[in-house]
């Protein structure tokens, strides 16, 4: 097994203008499926799918908004056909001390993090069951599995994320669906350079010392190359006998 699916299939990749999200759309794109970008930005969706060598669609959407999630699968179908393929990756997390989270920062990380994902896998796995084929993908966290200080409604998300991939992989084991997660460690994408910023900020420590700070908690020295996260991703969906999963890239960061 090479790791490529045999057959083109119909991708949906949410947070796909960026970061890990344009890393596993390319990764998709250059095995030959089509892929529907997902994401707020119109203009680095259309970078990216500049880049592309399959079909591409652009979908500028918001995926804490139920009726726009609504809209892009309903043009995707209409466009192509319903998904197969769907990568759940948008997110985001904001750091705060547990006694200063406010009410507002706990429901932002959760609808983005926990509900949009819940939306999405709702929306796709009917289509994909009545197929008898279909692979769902949630790009979580290491925090998905341990505690971490000054992100508890982040890490909260993550935790009930990898917590709905394990209930939807054990509800749809026998339709040939697959629900899985990856948890990255820290990646070099613009969400860490924001968290570098932060951390900089905070200690009076430079940029690049902040950098250091995020590559010395990893036990490989260094931050994770979305590549690396979108090479998971493809295992996922070549791999029918792994479901229910969340699978680390976090070079040895949680050893589980």
């Amino acid at each position: 097994m090479d790791g490529k699916l045999s057959t083109a299939r119909t991708c949906l990749v949410t947070g796909a203008s960026r970061g890990i999200g344009a890393a596993i759309a390319a990764e998709l794109s250059r095995d030959g499926h089509r892929v529907a970008l997902l994401g707020r930005d119109a203009a680095a969706l259309d970078r990216v799918a500049a880049k592309l060598p399959s079909p591409s669609l652009i979908l500028p959407a918001d995926v804490t908004d139920p009726a726009a999630i609504e809209a892009a699968f309903a043009r995707i179908e209409q466009h192509w056909e319903p998904v197969e393929v769907l990568v759940s990756n948008a997110g985001s997390g904001d750091a705060a001390p547990l006694a200063e989270t406010s009410d507002e920062l706990w429901t932002r990380m959760l609808d983005l993090n926990l509900t949009a994902p819940f939306r999405l896998l709702r929306r796709a796995l009917p289509a994909m069951a009545e197929q008898k084929w279909g692979r769902i993908v949630v790009v979580a966290s290491v925090v998905a599995k341990r505690g971490e200080s000054q992100v508890a409604a982040y890490t909260a998300a993550k935790h009930g994320v990898l917590g709905l991939v394990r209930a939807a992989a054990a509800e749809y084991a026998r339709t040939g669906v697959t629900v899985n997660a990856i948890c990255p460690g820290y990646v070099d994408t613009p969400m860490t350079d924001a968290t570098v910023q932060a951390i900089a900020e905070r200690s009076g420590r430079s940029l690049d010392e902040a950098r250091a700070t995020l590559a010395r908690r990893q036990p490989i020295g260094r931050l994770i190359d979305p590549a690396e996260v979108a090479a998971a991703v493809r295992f996922c969906l070549a791999n029918a006998a792994v479901t229910g999963q969340g699978i680390n890239v976090d070079g040895g960061a949680v050893q589980s």
